[in-house]
């Protein structure tokens, strides 16, 4: 096969990991925003979305000529937005070209044809290209002016970006090495979204075919956590529960071993307060710097870089991890003393769980009752308490679809660390203790491993 030369300005059909293809433009890249070490890529803009990235040039194909075997293989809506906006963009480029030759100059001289211009970001006409639902986004600012500061009187401060970074191409990557434990539901979308974002990562996973994904895109592979904690400046983790939180530390080739003196280690997982305050004990204990970071959110939110990180710990390792939150995240909020982002997330834990077990109830009663479950979620949904999650989750009820996007025996076990918290700190949480309840009955009934929806099937069984 020839090779084909791109250039700047060049229309092209970008691979961006397990994403399909997608129609983008070669763009030049934010004077900030350094290439990839090692590799031949060029920096893409890509059509109907606020997306950029520096994409292989082997994952990249001319655009006119791979335009019909594109179409045929990609029908979503989505695609055929960002299509159809390429094609609009093309006939207005082609207008303009077509206006200047009709003009002359006062001698009556015909000025030369111009070549069809390919906006620039910052041009005004490349607002006709993007999705006309998405609210506009001044992506390719510098990252200082898109993000805002926000210290509230509890001390806490919150990073948030002005849209979701992990469509938006102009994050520059921090240069130090980063290390991630675990791809799971959540920790497969973090390590997507940094590595879309130009991080050079290490990754390693109990089951280890669960790495072979993440090599393809540009991950390294490591062999235990030891060794990635070693090799790594900032080794982050994100495992299901206490257990595997603590025997990845402590465990036999745990990040334990390979923790130097200013090596950083950021516990993602869900787990408690008294898990924290051992795991950061032990790490400061090598000189290493310590961070928990746990995330609100689901499968769906962490592939879209739409996470809500919670942080607590040191805060100089929180300013080191900026562009990797900025990858994963709409926001992060640092919560000062370890241990605060732990028991901020099990309260919001204990209230998502409370909620779904609540909103799965009505549903049965509804049907228990002779009425209409559809129309019961369409009334809710006109109603105070409309929203994405709560639609989502009605509608796959319905469908009966309970594909995990954040696990049932999950939820059960913030559910059942959050009532804990409360006994030690002497606060009733009858409403929590009350939907455990209904959670066991549901992994009793083999729902384990389905989505925290699926709490319905206790009501009708």
């Amino acid at each position: 096969m020839a090779t084909v030369h791109l250039r700047i300005g060049d229309l092209v059909w970008g691979k961006l990991g397990r994403y399909p293809p997608w129609p983008g433009k070669i763009v030049s890249p934010p004077k900030d925003l350094k290439k990839p070490r090692g590799k031949k890529c060029h920096f893409v803009k890509f059509f109907g979305t606020e997306d950029h990235a520096w994409i292989k040039v082997e994952q990249l194909k001319p655009y006119h000529a791979h335009k019909e075997e594109m179409i045929k293989i990609n029908k979503g809506k989505r695609f055929q937005q960002a299509v159809d906006a390429v094609e609009d963009f093309l006939k207005k480029a082609k207008g303009k070209e077509q206006n200047s030759d009709g003009k002359g100059d006062s001698k009556g001289k015909k000025t030369p044809n111009k070549p069809l211009k390919i906006l620039d970001e910052d041009d005004e006409d490349l607002s006709a290209l993007k999705d006309p639902s998405e609210k506009p986004a001044s992506s390719m600012e510098p990252i200082s002016k898109r993000l805002k500061i926000i210290e509230e009187v509890t001390g806490s401060t919150s990073i948030q970006a002005a849209d979701s970074t992990a469509i938006n191409g102009s994050i520059t990557p921090t240069d130090k090495r980063i290390g991630f434990l675990g791809l799971g539901l959540m920790g497969s979308g973090i390590v997507s979204n940094l590595l879309k974002m130009g991080h050079v990562v290490t990754v390693w996973n109990r089951t280890a075919e669960k790495c072979d994904l993440f090599i393809q895109e540009g991950a390294r592979l490591g062999r235990t956590p030891a060794e990635v904690a070693s090799m790594c400046d900032i080794t982050f983790s994100c495992v299901s529960d206490p257990k595997a939180a603590r025997d990845l530390v402590l465990g036999p080739s745990g990040v334990l071993q390979g923790i130097r003196p200013g090596k950083c280690y950021v516990e993602m997982s869900t787990v408690d307060p008294e898990t924290i305050t051992e795991l950061s004990q032990v790490i400061t204990s090598r000189g290493g710097r310590f961070l928990e970071a746990p995330v609100a959110g689901s499968q769906q939110l962490s592939n879209d870089g739409m996470l809500v990180i919670l942080a607590a710990g040191d805060r100089t390792v929180y300013e080191d991890c900026s562009s990797c939150f900025q990858a994963m995240g709409k926001t992060s909020f640092f919560l000062g003393e370890a241990g605060n982002a732990a028991r901020m997330m099990l309260i919001l834990n204990m209230v998502q769980g409370s909620f779904m077990a609540t909103i799965a109830e009505g549903l049965t009663l509804a049907q228990a009752t002779g009425q209409s479950q559809q129309t019961f979620l369409d009334i809710l949904c006109q109603g105070q308490m409309a929203s994405t999650f709560v639609d989502q989750k009605c509608q796959n009820i319905l469908q009966g679809n309970f594909k995990p996007d954040y696990y049932l025996k999950h939820i059960q076990k913030d559910l059942r660390l959050a009532i804990s918290m409360g006994d030690m700190a002497n606060h009733p949480t009858p409403m929590a203790a009350a939907a455990n309840e209904v959670y066991k009955r549901a992994k009793a009934l083999d729902q384990s491993d389905n989505d925290i929806s699926a709490v319905y099937r206790a009501y009708i069984h």
